[in-house]
């Protein structure tokens, strides 16, 4: 089965950059994680696990050992890859930016919001995992800072914003949105009231507007929702409110390939 997936169009006009949003379709998986499931900890076989990573990995020219991911934790923490990572070596982070040719980052998401970004002139490239912890704690502007150490400028770089949960499918409710507009008072049309009822927040607008503070030059949100898709990409919120178990779908950038 051929393996289908999203690309940004603005990240597309880009030379020497490869990327791709990957979800749920094409791969080795079977069950509840079927079929291109790319997590090594909801329980799917590992075999399947590596064999899903080794197509997504080969479809945009690179080896499944160039591919670096890390251990997702909700965080701030951006990682600088300089090499090819050891299979054991696998850090804590929610994001990644390279210089480095030959190398691909991933970033590994359920419902949380992916951010592929790229300054073609410099030669840098990043990948965020963007979650509500991570967006509020400023994981968007961490990477872009983390970029510019590089090389990068803020102006020159296009971020994309890959397959998520969408507002209308996200409720938080009062305390969460009480919370959110403590700390961040500009983020109020980020929370909405659907039919005056509980509150929901809109993740990767939120995103959105901390890219375009942070001086990005191009972002383009790909406008898919996760949750309203379930047969096209793995939803926690879809997964939880059917009593079911979920995988993990891939998003990757890379500069060059094999």
């Amino acid at each position: 089965m051929s393996i289908p997936f999203e690309q940004s169009r603005a990240l597309e006009r880009l030379s020497g950059i490869r990327h791709g949003f990957f979800g749920r379709r094409g791969g080795a998986s079977t069950g509840e994680f079927a079929s291109l499931n790319v997590s090594i900890s909801a329980g799917d076989k590992l075999n399947h696990v590596a064999q899903n990573r080794e197509q997504i990995s080969g479809l945009l020219g690179f080896s499944s050992e160039q591919l670096v991911t890390v251990k997702q934790v909700h965080s701030v923490t951006v990682l600088e890859v300089t090499r090819q990572p050891s299979p054991d070596d696998v850090p804590e982070a929610d994001a990644l930016v390279t210089r480095v040719h030959g190398l691909a980052l991933g970033i590994l998401t359920a419902d949380c919001t992916p951010i592929l970004f790229a300054d073609s002139e410099a030669r840098v490239i990043g990948a965020a995992h963007a979650g509500w912890k991570g967006a509020t704690g400023g994981i968007a502007e961490a990477t872009v800072a983390a970029m510019v150490d590089l090389g990068a400028r803020p102006d020159r770089i296009v971020a994309a914003i890959g397959p998520t949960i969408s507002g209308p499918n996200y409720e938080v409710g009062p305390e969460f949105a009480a919370n959110l507009l403590r700390d961040h008072r500009d983020a109020e049309n980020r929370i909405t009231r659907p039919d005056g009822g509980r509150e929901h927040f809109d993740l990767p607008g939120f995103v959105f507007d901390h890219l375009m503070a942070a001086g990005v030059g191009v972002v383009d949100d790909l406008r898919i929702c996760t949750y309203a898709e379930p047969k096209k990409y793995f939803s926690h919120r879809y997964a939880t409110h059917k009593s079911i178990i979920t995988g993990r779908q891939l998003s990757v950038i890379g500069l060059g390939g094999l």
